[in-house]
């Protein structure tokens, strides 16, 4: 304890980092403040049990804890980051099958500042599809003309909804990108972060009185034990997310003048799970369309809508999983380029010990990142149907979130990377590190 005191103390003393983490908690004030605004033209008092109701499991659940509550509350950031997320990764496929992409994402900064601001105008489109959708279904969860101050028209309604709505997922990116300049952490990510840990109040309060209250529950023993679960499951979550594979590379020695250059073995780490958590969100988008069949005109494929229906069912978390270690192979194929890590080493002088430069150095990177692609992809999906057990086990839906999925490995990976970027301060300025031993690794800090 004494240590982590004389800690804060270390960080309160560096202007910089004192500076940077107050401009952060300011960024958010703003950001939790929004969350709370409701949309011109919607009663408040008549958000109720609709919004809640489709928001506790599915697409919907995460849109909300993304969102930190404000899809379910109707407010001016109600779409959150999610729209910039949904076109960033448009732009990052692009750039594996357009060669313009792929041009601009070897031009250094000024290819980025391109890549960012193509990123941009493609969120707002993004957001004149999904924004009149949202409208849509908030009309239609709330069904009550009485939650409206107006006559719902689009010259109303609509068409101001949209433009608030597009303009406060702006907003957020503008706040995200002030908090990678001026704060700490990376803005965007953060921002995901604080929309998350904005629900876990309230799930583990609900969990609480559930447990200590209702009888058969188990009672405080019980909420505890599962304090311990949630605990040794983040303990996993970080092995997974800092799980590196360390390859030997050696550099050939050169000797200008008096001064020998090289000859010295340093390792290239490959990631574990180098998907990071993309695939568990493609898997979880692709999970609504076996739904859709209820609305055709067959006991076959309404046998099948029903079977999918239940998210607690084992073809439903079966299939789920599958998709995962599927999609998590495909995600790291499209961003893992073995032929450029074997022309950069070639171009710096390093090779493989006891494999040759070229064709072989790719052959042997890509056969050791499908190796270990494997028990990454099958301990991704354990993740992604953790809450399902936590489910069996009496935990209540909204609790059992923070256990697998989405929201546990963007929790890990984002307090490791900003914990990192402190570290980096403190050891900086000759401190000591947030760790008696070792450096923390975030997500960046394990990668190439």
């Amino acid at each position: 304890m004494k240590n982590f005191i004389q800690t804060l103390k270390n960080i309160w003393k560096i202007d910089d980092l004192r500076n940077r983490i107050i401009a952060t908690l300011g960024f958010v004030l703003v950001y939790r403040v929004g969350a709370h605004i409701v949309l011109p033209g919607v009663d408040p008092n008549m958000i109720g049990e609709g919004m809640m109701k489709q928001t506790e499991s599915g697409i919907m659940s995460i849109l909300n804890m993304f969102s930190g509550g404000a899809f379910a509350n109707a407010s001016i950031f109600a779409l959150g980051i999610m729209p910039y997320i949904t076109a960033s990764i448009i732009v990052q496929l692009l750039g594996m099958a357009i060669p313009y992409f792929q041009k601009l994402q070897h031009e250094g900064e000024s290819g980025h500042r391109k890549i960012n601001r193509i990123t941009r105008y493609l969120t707002v489109g993004v957001m004149l599809v999904q924004a009149p959708s949202y409208l849509i279904n908030l009309k239609n969860q709330i069904n009550n003309k009485a939650a409206f101050f107006d006559d719902g028209s689009w010259g109303g309604f609509m068409i101001p909804s949209i433009l608030i709505l597009t303009a406060g997922t702006l907003f957020i990116m503008w706040l995200g990108e002030r908090i990678t300049d001026k704060g700490i952490g990376n803005g965007i990510s953060l921002l995901i972060m604080i929309g998350i840990i904005a629900r876990f109040p309230f799930a583990l309060g609900a969990e609480f009185v559930s447990k200590v209250e209702e009888v058969g529950n188990g009672g405080l023993i019980s909420f505890i034990v599962e304090l311990v679960m949630l605990f040794l499951v983040f303990v996993v979550s970080i092995l997974l997310v800092q799980g590196v594979r360390k390859i030997p590379v050696q550099y050939a020695k050169r000797i200008v003048g008096n001064k020998q250059y090289g000859g010295v073995r340093q390792y290239l780490p490959l990631k574990v799970n180098a998907a990071g958590v993309m695939p568990i969100i493609f898997a979880q988008a692709l999970m609504f369309f076996p739904m859709m069949l209820a609305a055709f005109e067959s006991d076959f494929t309404r046998s099948i809508a029903s079977a999918f229906a239940d998210f607690t069912g084992f073809w439903y978390n079966f299939t789920y999983a599958l998709l995962i270690i599927v999609f998590t192979y495909f995600y790291t194929a499209i961003t893992f380029s073995p032929m450029q890590m074997a022309e950069d080493m070639k171009k710096k002088g390093g090779f493989i010990p006891g494999v040759k430069p070229g064709k072989a150095t790719v052959d042997k990177l890509d056969e050791i990142m499908s190796r270990i692609t494997l028990p990454g992809s099958i301990f991704l999906a354990l993740i992604g149907i953790l809450p399902v057990f936590a489910i069996a086990c009496g935990v209540n839906n909204q609790f059992a979130q923070f256990y697998g999925g989405t929201s546990l490995l963007i929790l890990v990976g984002v307090i490791l990377d900003t914990l990192m970027q402190i570290e980096s301060h403190l050891l900086m300025r000759h401190y000591d590190g947030l760790m008696k031993s070792g450096r923390i690794k975030g997500r960046a800090g394990s990668g190439m």
